[in-house]
């Protein structure tokens, strides 16, 4: 999963969930985040981070900023924070072969009733997988979700029911990390329902990636702890 341009900066504020303002090339630059999520861990004031260019792909017309926040140096990690990359990584893994044999056919935005999965894979039954990236870290140890999740619940749920073979795989968006556990103190009914999902035979898979300023590619396995 590959950026076409990316430019450092450094971070200056978040005044909403979904822009940024960073200096880059000593101006300030309002920028789009491309998560959601609160992030309050490593977007701190000084923060290098690291900026995907759009202008290639958008006219101004089309949307307000040229720039997307897509990694973060915390520290000597580099995290990866677009909440788009892990299922453009998985799709990737998932079309290698790493996973499922190579000639499976994948399929992404699969509805099945009245959900939709991330990926449908042909094995040749069909089975699920739903993906979730992560980026919150503590000591090496990585967590998710970063605040309450409903709709990571319900996916959970959704995929405990159905009967044929389902997964869900934590894309730990930043690589050398200890182990991955889900973050009960801020979503207890998420890690409920992950160790519930785990126990109707649901596959529970992490993974980390390796991280470049302009990319991410799904690396090893990591353990997890529920």
């Amino acid at each position: 999963m590959k950026y076409a341009r990316v430019v450092p900066a450094r971070f200056i504020d978040r005044p909403n969930r979904f822009i940024a303002h960073v200096e880059l090339e000593g101006r300030t630059e309002t920028v789009h985040v491309k998560n959601t999520g609160r992030c309050r861990e490593f977007l701190v004031p000084g923060a290098t981070v690291y900026l995907a260019d759009s202008q290639a792909a958008f006219s101004p017309t089309q949307r307000k900023t040229r720039y997307d926040l897509v990694a973060v140096e915390k520290g000597d990690r580099l995290i990866n924070m677009d909440s788009q990359a892990p299922n453009a990584a998985a799709l990737e893994f998932l079309r290698a072969g790493t996973l499922f044999p190579p000639d499976c056919a994948v399929r992404p935005e699969l509805t099945y009733g009245d959900s939709r999965f991330d990926f449908g894979i042909y094995t040749p039954a069909l089975a699920l997988l739903e993906v979730k990236g992560v980026t919150l870290e503590r000591d090496g140890i990585v967590l998710f979700p970063d605040a309450p999740t409903q709709r990571g619940t319900k996916h959970l749920r959704e995929l405990a029911a159905y009967p044929g073979e389902s997964y869900a795989l934590f894309v730990i968006q930043m690589e050398n990390v200890k182990y991955f556990a889900p973050n009960r103190d801020t979503d207890p009914a998420f890690a409920a329902a992950l160790r519930a999902a785990q126990a109707a035979g649901v596959h529970i898979l992490a993974y980390d990636c390796l991280v470049a300023p302009d990319s991410l590619t799904i690396n090893r396995p990591v353990e997890v702890r529920l």
